[in-house]
């Protein structure tokens, strides 16, 4: 079985949004838009990033909030899957908010597609694969078997339990690097505040107001020195 079904980009889509909100950094700018997700009316505010002088750098911006984006074969739900997006369509992303915002619209609703492929299709999916051309636009191609065994679809199961183990485990990892560098940073802190106090020790500071510098000045002396200011003629304040 072999599904192929093509969406157009549309010349006239429509950014609903404002750029309000924006930021820039350097080249790079920050917008908050609303993206739209795989639940029809839905809408998410998201912060996305335009701007990039160089379509590598772009890349790997959405790479690291799309990890199965131009990666080769990944899984979803279990099935061996594909997403790959034209490097030419990406170009023009980088540097147009419209764009770059039906890019991520996409990409963002990967998954939830790819589960519901998964759910609907009679038989067992074999492979799913995404594709967006240099005009932006997308192509998804599904393959399965009526699977009377059983068989795929027990592979796919066990990969899709491999992928929960796997993020699991990243989540784990980072949580313990966090903790680990948490638990340096106050080591290092303790360790400043103990040759802090090793520097200071012995060290005083004290201090004194008046209107008379000499009485002023014996009361830190005394005070300094634990013993008694001595009594004597000071200045006196002149009208």
């Amino acid at each position: 079985m072999a599904v192929e079904i093509v969406n157009r980009y549309a010349a006239g889509y429509k950014d609903p949004t404002n750029q309000a909100g924006s930021t820039k950094e350097d080249n790079v700018k920050t917008s908050i838009v609303e993206l739209k997700t795989s639940t029809p009316g839905v809408t998410k505010r998201e912060r996305i990033k335009t701007g990039y002088n160089d379509v590598n750098d772009y890349s790997e911006y959405l790479q690291s909030k799309y990890r199965y984006m131009n990666t080769g074969s990944t899984s979803m739900e279990g099935v061996p899957t594909t997403v790959s997006v034209s490097g030419a369509f990406l170009k023009k992303c980088m540097n147009d908010l419209k764009k770059a915002k039906y890019l991520e619209e996409n990409l963002a609703a990967l998954p939830d597609c790819a589960k519901s492929a998964v759910a609907g299709c009679r038989g067992t999916l074999t492979s799913l694969s995404y594709r967006i051309d240099a005009d932006g636009n997308i192509s998804v191609a599904m393959s399965g078997t009526s699977d009377p065994d059983g068989k795929i679809a027990r592979e796919n199961a066990e990969r899709k339990v491999k992928e929960k183990k796997a993020d699991e485990e990243k989540i784990a990892k980072r949580r313990k690097e966090k903790k680990a560098a948490e638990e340096k940073n106050a080591e290092r802190r303790a360790q400043r505040k103990k040759n802090l106090e090793k520097a200071t020790e012995g060290m005083f500071t004290v201090s004194a107001s008046g209107t008379d510098i000499k009485n002023v000045t014996m009361n830190l002396i005394a005070s300094v020195s634990g013993i008694a200011a001595p009594k004597g003629a000071g200045f006196d304040m002149k009208a």
